[in-house]
Parts: C-alpha cells; structure tokens; sequence
C-alpha cells in the first residue's frame, strides 16, 4: 500500500518553520532601513520557495522508500521488485542496508524451506508410523506408514476416529495437557496382529503462515505420535519360552521313562530276564532319542553363530547328493521306496559349507522316506536357473508322494518342535528339529528354501542356493503365500 503524502496543513507548517530564520532576518534588516521592504519580500518569496522545492525533494524521496519498504512488509518474497534510486546519500545508504538485510532473509529463508522440506521428506519416508497432533488432538499431518496403517482419511479428524484405544486417548491427552514424553505398548489386531510401542511427545508448533489472525507465529502445543513396531521382538520372546518349554518337555519325557524302568529293574524285575530285556531295549530307544535331541540342538546352535557368515568352502553338489542317496538307500529299501536323481551331468561348484549342506538334503532325503507312501518313488531334481540382473541359481527338488501336509500348518513347519503328527514324528525318531536346522543353514547361504504340498497329493521342498556368492543373497523373512492352489512356505 503507498506510504500517504504529508498533509497539506503539516506541510505548510514545515516550510513555514524553515523560512522563519532567513524571513526574521530580513525583517531585521528592513527595520533597520538596511534593506527595502519590497526586496525584503521579495527575498523572502523566493527563500520560501527554495525551501519548499528542496522539502518536496526530500518527500517524494522518502515517500518512495517507505513504499518499497511497505512492498517489501506485504510481499516478502518477491524477487521482481526492484529497489528505488535514490539521489541523497542517507537515501543510498539506507536503500543499500535494506537490501543486504533483504539478501540475508531470503538466503535464510531459502535454507529454512530446504530444512523443512527435507525433513518433510525424511518424515514420510520413515518406516515407523508418524503422526502430529494440534492442541485439540486432531492429526495435522502423518507420513505414509501412519496412512497406510490408520487410512488415508486420518488427516484433519480427531485422533479417537482412527484409533480407538481409551488407554493411548488419555496418554495423549495427558501429554498435551503436562507436557514431557510418554510411552506405551500398543497392540493392534487388524489388519493382522502387531505390537508397537507408542512414545507421545509434546511440543509447541506455530500458527499457519497464513493465517491472518497469527501474524506474530503465537505457538500452541502439539504432540507428536510415534509409533515402533516391535511385533518381532515379542514374538521371539515368546519363541524364546516356547522353545524352553518345548526343550525341557522333550527331555523331561524319555528321562522319565527312564527313571521310571531303572526303579523297575531294580525292583520288581530284579529276577525277570525277559522284563529285563524289553525294558533295556525301551530305555536304550529313549537314551538315542535324548542323544538325538540334544545332537540337534547342539547343532541348530551351531548354525545360528554362524548364520550371519558367508561360508568361504566350494561344494560338489552331484557328489553330495549322491552320498545322501547312498546314506539313505537301505532305509528307503526297507520300505520299498526308490530314490531317484534327476541332476544333469556336471554342475559347477557352489560356494557353501560342504557338511552343512549334506545336512539340509540328508534331512529332507529321510524325511521324504518316511513319509512318502511304501512302495513309491521319491525324486530329487536339480535345475540351474538363470535370470537377468542376478547370479544363476541351483534349485534342489525333493518331491515325496505321502498324504500331504494341510496348509494351515505350513506356515509354522520350520519353527523348533513343530510337528504336523507330534506322535508319528516321535514313533520315527523325529525331534521336531529337522526343518528348522534346514532353514538356518539355507539362510547362512544366503538362500531360500521354498514348501509346496497338497493333502492326497504329497510334498515338494525346493532349496534354491545361488551359484556366486552375494550378499544380499534370496533369503527374506519367513512366510506363506498362496500359489496355483498349493500352500507355499518361505524361510
């Protein structure tokens, strides 16, 4: 808006006030006969109007750098301004300070703007849910995780329509209300079931930019919403006891049964040879399947240590898996199942843990022996498979013809002492280890290991390793998807 001009009453005055000296000089003189009247007025006209030529002069200078001054207040950021000339020099010296000052805003503002945006940009992208909240707890802004979690429509509404959990609601306004920072654990069953921990901190935010009524950026206080999801470190807790539990009652079991027939022999069969002979056959059944167990889990805790460590070993797969076969063959003789490799001729070497390995396909050869139908065939086959963009694979099929494993199931096969049959798992000297070991040392090669089957139709197990070793590798986090109509499991 243009800076008014002087009042005219306000400008007379000024002039009046700046001729007054020379006109009282003048009328000195006068009196004194020193100088006509008539020359006397007309000096003083014309002082008069110097005077008011060099006030106007100075005016209109003034007035334009108060409009741009004015301009400057109103639009800020506006670059096509340009600054007035102006002909005095405290006219150039304050025009050149007002310009330096408006250089340095607008470089700090610049700098401000790529903050902002920056950790706009950072905020949206974390992984963590975000949510801000104003005074009245209505969400201002949330990234993307917190949309995709709450919905997209959560911005603008009262926290309470998103999330309606009493207990965060009071935490939240507890926070708004007192201040400081607070945190919780949170459970959300849908979509699926998680746990995060919830940390509410307050915090004082300005008014909008625009807003005409904050011109001065009054804070109000606001609260910012995290959320950490710390689903996994619950359930390896609760992994962690149930393996506990789980170890302690597969022990628990044959030491019993051993205590038990050891206070029998020394009692009531002292003198009965024939007892004697079934019991120490029952205990010794019990002693191998504790030996197994405790074998495995010496084992799996073996793997685990080493998971994280690329094995630096080559490995003849074909010379591997033909020592598994010829492991195996009187086991599948005795049930009349046939053991067939369908492998090409040569295979390059793999880099791996050459006994590792011999123990992953040892164990899905037996189990699909066991568990495949008498008088069946069990087919192991191997295929190079080759796609752009990464090293080749080799793909290691295990394929049984038993009765199929149920879906529900194959999510949980390879979690420690999980048995589809506990009862037949333990009547063919399983200890529920198996799978697990296999999952853990196919991940230490940086590979994957995939579960099909279907009930009537049998199993097929594929260990996918790849030729070159990488270090991201195939490996992703345990799983189940749903493929061609058969359940598919990934470890």
């Amino acid at each position: 808006m243009p800076q008014p001009a002087l009042a005219s009453g306000r400008y007379l005055l000024t002039c009046a006030l700046f001729a007054a000296p020379p006109a009282l000089v003048l009328a000195v003189l006068a009196a004194a006969g020193l100088v006509g009247v008539g020359t006397a007025l007309v000096a003083l006209a014309a002082i008069a109007a110097c005077n008011a030529a060099i006030l106007r002069y100075y005016q209109r200078e003034a007035v334009r750098i108060a409009d741009y001054l004015e301009h400057l207040a109103v639009e800020s950021d506006d670059d096509r301004t340009r600054p007035p000339r102006p002909q005095t020099d405290l006219g150039r010296a304050l025009i050149g300070n007002v310009s330096r000052l408006q250089r340095g805003w607008r470089a700090r503002t610049r700098r401000m703007i790529a903050q902002v945006e920056e950790a706009a940009v950072i905020l949206e992208r974390m992984q963590d849910p975000v949510v801000v909240l104003d005074a009245g707890r209505h969400v201002t802004r949330a990234n993307a995780a917190a949309r995709a979690l709450f919905g997209e429509r959560m911005v603008g509404r009262d926290l309470a329509e998103t999330l309606r959990h009493p207990a965060v609601l009071a935490l939240v306004d507890s926070v708004l209300k007192d201040g400081g920072e607070r945190s919780m654990e949170h459970a959300q069953s849908l979509p699926v079931g998680r746990v995060f921990e919830l940390r509410v901190v307050r915090f004082e935010r300005a008014g909008p930019p625009d807003d005409p009524a904050d011109r001065e950026g009054a804070a109000s206080p606001g609260a910012l919403v995290t959320l950490h999801d710390i689903t996994a470190i619950r359930r390896s807790e609760q992994m962690r006891a149930d393996f506990v539990a789980n170890a302690s009652h597969e022990l628990r079991t044959p030491l019993s049964t051993l205590i038990g027939f050891i206070e029998t022999l020394r009692g009531p069969a002292r003198d009965d040879p024939e007892a004697q002979a079934r019991f120490l056959a029952i205990m010794h059944e019990q002693a191998s399947r504790m030996s197994r167990l405790i074998a495995d889990l010496l084992a799996l805790s073996r793997i685990e240590v080493d998971e994280h460590t690329l094995p630096s070993g080559k490995v003849d797969l074909l010379r591997v898996l033909r020592g598994v076969f010829a492991a195996l063959e009187l086991k599948a003789s005795n049930r009349e199942v046939v053991l067939r490799l369908d492998a090409p001729e040569t295979l390059p070497e793999l880099p791996g843990d050459e006994d590792q390995l011999t123990q992953v396909f040892q164990n899905l050869v037996d189990n699909a022996v066991k568990y495949t139908r008498p008088a069946t065939e069990v087919v192991v086959a191997v295929t190079v498979q080759e796609a752009a963009g990464r090293a080749p694979l080799v793909a290691v099929t295990v394929r049984d013809q038993g009765e199929g494993i149920d879906r529900a199931h194959l999510p949980r096969l390879t979690e420690r002492f999980y048995r589809v049959d506990a009862a037949r798992s333990r009547a063919m000297g399983g200890t529920g280890l198996g799978l697990a070991i296999v999952k853990h040392i196919v991940s230490r090669h940086r590979g994957r290991l995939l579960i099909e089957s279907r009930l009537g139709e049998g199993s097929t197990f594929t260990v996918l390793l790849p030729l070159a070793p990488a270090a991201g590798g195939l490996s992703g986090p345990a799983g189940w998807i749903e493929q061609a109509g058969a359940a598919v499991t990934k470890a």
